[in-house]
């Protein structure tokens, strides 16, 4: 059984939002601006100050870097607003410095080095509850080097950490910016519109009442008084089902459906999928088209475009990077299982999955990673027979932390937050985490009947951003295993204090 997903938060935090309103209602204050101005200037600072100790090094790896500016900045308060106008108030008193009040003794006490690391991890990773074979490694993303491993090199079932190759080999292949066209083709006669499947699972009602209107437009245009409709699939080749069968946790996998195949009102975890989404999507274009005043002649039907037809319509998804930080936060299977598939084509293999495999196997060695005993067996982590290695993971989250790979940054920043996003959401929140881990664990999960995972990046007292991959196989308690790698990921960040 696949695990829940889910809701990302997609839209980053405005701190400065409550600063401009109290900005505006300054000027209507009057007298009381010096005070909005040193309070704005006071929240800056622990707001910066704020996410640079909890975000992580999620731009180009400087978190100590940045940690260590924010400690040098002594210039708090309004004690430093510069030149002062004749008769006006004397400024506020600087604040404290706030990195003076942290506490700085989970530096002291911290593991230092591979040994001392060996010695916090043993007991937990000992824990029966992980099950009967457990594989682990951890690693320092900026030097590359293990600092903990146990079976590093294991190929075990990765279930849905497996996401982070499939968004990895999709970004390297294709770039961040690569974006899924969906066409609508005329045909030379003007009596066919073809309503042509580019691999995008995020189409939406409102895109295809968009690439209708368009097309409405071009067959007024050519004077033609209805149209047939068709509707190309062609895109994608092979098995439309995934081997796990009908599963409420993915749609076919074809070139062509909307909202994923959905048939209710969810964006994200499992729910009842259409049972044909590419013709379902044509009946819903054609149902646009009539909307839009064109006369729609018959049933839709499966055909490519004619060879000569000239593309009236286009609609592109998201950027790559967005889909792919969805696909990461809520675990969304339908969209992993099209990032294989689009990197398949780039690479020129086949679009199905055998394909996929091929191609994403081909781009994780150009990213040298590796791959010895790994079998990508489909881009989700719903086929049991999938194998990865610990190592492969932490070294492909190496890389997307790699100043000079700013590609594949969309990995990272789309892991799941631990207590706040997607996956992790409901897992070390603030009452019921007694590692104190909340925020500080950016972190891919996967859960198959008897297999749980855990795969991310944390950041050690020392300010190194480590990645970690912790990888569980015959457990019969999930929420215990859970729980148990949770405490894993969290006794990297040092002790809870």
């Amino acid at each position: 059984m696949a695990e829940p997903v889910e809701e990302p938060s997609n839209r980053p935090s405005d701190p400065w939002g409550r600063i401009k309103n109290l900005k505006s209602k300054s000027k209507r204050n009057g007298s009381n601006t010096w005070q909005v101005v040193a309070g704005s200037a006071v929240l800056g600072l622990v707001v910066a100050t704020g996410a640079v100790l909890a975000a992580g090094p999620w731009d180009n790896g400087q978190r100590k870097a940045e940690r260590q500016l924010a400690a040098a900045a002594d210039h708090t308060g309004g004690a430093h607003h510069g030149r002062r106008l004749p008769g006006a108030p004397e400024p506020a008193p600087s604040a404290p410095a706030v990195l003076g009040a942290l506490d700085t003794t989970h530096a002291r006490s911290a593991p230092q080095d591979r040994a001392s690391l060996r010695t916090a991890l043993a007991p937990l990773i000992a824990s029966p509850a992980l099950g009967t074979q457990v594989a682990a490694s951890v690693i320092d993303t900026a030097t590359g080097k293990q600092l903990y491993g146990r079976g590093a090199a294991t190929p075990m079932t990765p279930a849905s950490t497996v996401k982070i190759a499939t968004a990895a080999a999709a970004l390297s292949a294709l770039g961040p910016d690569h974006r899924i066209a969906t066409t609508v083709r005329l045909s030379e006669d003007h009596r066919t519109l073809t309503l042509v499947g580019g691999g995008d699972p995020t189409l939406t009602p409102a895109a295809l009442k968009s690439l209708a209107a368009s097309a409405a437009r071009a067959v007024k245009e050519a004077d033609a008084t209805g149209v047939r409709l068709t509707y190309d699939t062609s895109r994608y080749t092979g098995p439309e089902r995934h081997p796990i069968g009908k599963n409420p946790n993915i749609a076919p996998v074809t070139a062509l459906m909307v909202d994923e195949g959905r048939v209710d009102d969810t964006d994200r975890g499992p729910a009842t999928r259409s049972e044909d989404p590419a013709g379902d999507a044509a009946r819903a274009f054609a149902a646009q088209l009539k909307k839009a005043g064109t006369k729609v002649t018959g049933a839709p039907r499966e055909a490519r475009a004619p060879g000569k037809a000239r593309t009236v319509a286009t609609h592109h998804s998201a950027p790559l990077a967005a889909l792919v930080e969805r696909t990461l936060t809520n675990s969304d299977n339908d969209i992993a299982e099209a990032l294989a598939r689009q990197t398949a084509i780039a690479k020129g293999e086949s679009a199905d999955f055998a394909g996929a495999r091929r191609a994403v196997t081909t781009e994780l060695k150009k990213l040298q990673v590796p791959t010895a005993g790994a079998r990508l067996a489909d881009g989700s982590g719903l086929d049991r027979e999938g194998r990865v290695t610990p190592a492969l993971l932490t070294t492909l989250l190496a890389r997307a932390a790699d100043p000079e790979r700013p590609g594949l940054r969309p990995v990272l920043t789309g892991l799941p937050v631990a207590g706040f996003t997607g996956t992790l959401s409901t897992r070390y929140q603030d009452g019921t985490d007694t590692t104190g881990a909340t925020g500080r664990i950016r972190a891919k999960t996967g859960t198959l009947s008897g297999v749980n995972a855990l795969s991310g990046t944390v950041v050690d007292p020392q300010g190194r951003l480590l990645a970690f991959a912790f990888l569980a196989a015959g457990s019969t308690a999930p929420a215990d295993a859970e729980a148990a790698l949770d405490t894993l990921a969290a006794a990297l960040t040092g002790p809870a204090g």
